[in-house]
Order: structure tokens, then C-alpha cells, then sequence
């Protein structure tokens, strides 16, 4: 699946200058801290949350990959970030998760 570049660029102003992205999930995902705090995947986002009943109340959904539903991720569709101030809304928290987070250590 392709990414929506304009809202990559979006959230590359609201994560910490100089954040490590990957190919992740078909998308762009945002490295904080050595922890995706969040994905540009379409036209929407793929976060991990702590709270995903939350984060399904406030329009998300579940996260699949296929037909498996992953535990702690969902995916916002585009037009829940459509502002700036809502996709902050989002990103925000991911980014200040991922902080919070012991970094994980290199794999040998």
C-alpha cells in the first residue's frame, strides 16, 4: 500500500527533528526513541496506543494485517487527520509514548 506523501510531510513537523523513518506495514513509519510511535499507511495513520477502546471511541479502527487483528495498534482514516489540529491530536501522544519508552537495544 502506497503512503500519502503531503501527510507524511505533516507528520514529520510534529515528531522530534531529525526522527529515523522506516518502510513499515506497507507505509512510513516514525522512529521515537527506537519505538514506531506512529505510520503513514494510505491516506491515514497506524498507531500503537495503550488505550485502544479510546482510541475506537474517537472514529479509529481496529489495526489488521489481513485477517489478523493486531493487539495495541489501530489505523486512523484520512479523514480523522484531515487538520493540522486533529492529526496533532493523534501524533502527539504516539510521539510522547514512545519517549516514555526505555529504547530497545540493538539486536545482534
Amino acid at each position: 500500500m502506497a503512503y500519502d506523501e503531503e501527510l507524511a510531510a505533516r507528520v514529520r513537523d510534529l515528531v522530534p527533528p531529525g526522527t529515523p523513518e522506516m518502510k513499515m506495514f506497507g507505509g512510513l513509519a516514525f522512529m521515537v526513541n527506537t519505538h514506531m510511535a506512529t505510520s503513514v499507511s494510505g491516506d491515514g495513520l497506524l498507531l500503537p496506543v495503550s488505550d485502544v477502546e479510546d482510541a475506537l471511541a474517537r472514529g479509529a479502527e481496529q489495526m489488521r494485517m489481513g485477517e489478523r487483528m493486531m493487539k495495541g495498534f489501530v489505523r486512523v482514516p484520512g479523514p480523522l487527520v484531515a487538520s493540522d489540529e486533529a492529526l496533532a491530536a493523534w501524533v502527539e501522544p504516539a510521539v510522547a509514548e514512545a519517549q516514555a519508552k526505555p529504547p530497545k537495544t540493538a539486536k545482534k
